[in-house]
């Protein structure tokens, strides 16, 4: 370390682990742990065994391994402990260095620097014409409390005009939304963003006359940046806007949306996408996914429940790695059935005494008996309220059902 002694370098190291809790983890060219040390509870991987899949306690490794590139860095990783770690990549001859820098507190503030430069974007003009309300109010009026009143008034108009414009994108992004379907597939969905403004958005169209695409968008954050990239990367999808893309293949369709939208260009922002694409007469579903949780296909007729199966693929999220590729999987869906496809929301639901809701537990609702006259998609959102408690839920709930 810079050639200095080594009492002064482990003097250095203690500091580094001290104040941003340092934890490592090594994989093998098996993608195997072979070692792991540091704090590891600290960012919830106490339980990791040397031996078991690197991928088992660290999911965002799919797709990252074997290394492209050496250092690599992925900034802002929320870990499974709820802290936030830089994760710092070292390829060491067969091995690769995984190390673990928390820094959960400049994440929270750069969240929330960014937060408040998308509200002032939104005040920037409103702001612009009530200076000069304020100005020509000033020149009129010669006494400091009057001022004070017309400024005071001024602001909260202001403030209304804000929340009706924030109403109004609210309604922009429900109206780019798909309308349910009947037939001759019956399409369904669930749709409750934990803000005003989301970060997921979704969509299904039929791409010929025997194609039927179906495809969820979850950005990383909340608010007007995430919103916004969500409705963009959907509306890409819903109008085949990717050019020499053959939107029949899942694989292809993710890689070149990969490329149009990489973080750097959108505000640091990545996100997950599924996409499948049904052929309805043969009763094949290909798909795809970036980083995104596996779909749910539920065997059986709905009235008397089914069989659960989770349909795993797996593929770098949209805008971190610029060469990625992913990879197709193929099943087929043999009526009754259903395919479920959501965002992580809709399942991590943190409970008040901090506990989180599992994979399982909401595979559980949708593969049982619906109540009479009630939807599997209603009453999973009544348990995800019902676990969380009062106030909004902390992630966008979003479900679509495909019935066949």
């Amino acid at each position: 370390m810079l050639d200095l002694p080594t009492r002064i370098a482990d003097s250095l190291l203690l500091l580094l682990e001290g104040q941003r809790v340092l934890a490592h983890l090594v994989i093998d060219e098996a993608q195997n742990l072979v070692q792991a040390g540091g704090q590891l509870a600290h960012y919830g991987l106490d339980g990791v065994q040397p031996g078991q899949p690197a991928t088992e306690p660290l999911p965002f490794l799919e797709g990252l391994l074997p290394l492209v590139e050496t250092p690599f860095l992925i900034r802002s990783l929320e870990m499974p402990s709820g802290r936030v770690a830089d994760v710092h990549f070292f390829a060491d001859d067969d091995r690769v260095w995984v190390l673990l820098l928390d820094v959960t507190a400049e994440w929270e503030e750069a969240r929330r620097v960014q937060q408040k430069a998308y509200d002032m974007t939104l005040l920037s003009q409103r702001e612009a014409r009530l200076i000069a309300q304020l100005e020509a109010a000033n020149q009129e009026l010669t006494r400091a409390h009057h001022d004070l009143a017309v400024s005071r008034e001024a602001l909260q108009e202001t403030h209304d005009r804000l929340q009706r414009e924030l109403r109004d994108a609210e309604r922009y992004v429900r109206a780019t939304l798909p309308e349910p379907l009947a037939a001759p597939l019956a399409v369904d969905w669930r749709f409750v963003p934990s803000t005003e403004l989301g970060g997921d958005s979704f969509g299904y169209h039929w791409v010929d006359d025997e194609h039927f695409a179906i495809y969820l968008v979850d950005v990383c954050g909340h608010g007007v940046g995430s919103s916004l990239l969500a409705v963009a990367v959907a509306n890409t999808l819903r109008s085949e806007a990717l050019s020499r893309t053959d939107f029949l293949r899942p694989g292809a369709v993710l890689a070149a949306l990969n490329q149009a939208y990489p973080m750097d260009r959108h505000g640091e922002l990545f996100s997950t996408v599924w996409y499948g694409v049904y052929h309805r007469p043969s009763g094949q579903l290909r798909y795809a996914s970036a980083g995104h949780p596996p779909a749910l296909l539920v065997s059986g007729p709905r009235d008397a429940g089914g069989d659960g199966r989770a349909l795993p693929a797996s593929g770098p999220c949209i805008g971190i790695l610029p060469a990625a590729s992913y990879q197709e999987e193929v099943c087929m869906l043999q009526p009754p059935a259903r395919l479920f496809v959501f965002s992580d929301g809709t399942y991590e639901i943190t409970a008040p005494d901090g506990a989180m809701q599992t994979f399982s537990a909401m595979s559980d609702i949708l593969t049982r008996p619906a109540g009479p006259g009630r939807s599997e998609l209603d009453e999973l959102l009544d348990h995800a309220r019902e676990v969380h408690g009062p106030g909004a839920l902390d992630d966008d709930f979003t479900i679509i059902r495909v019935a066949l």
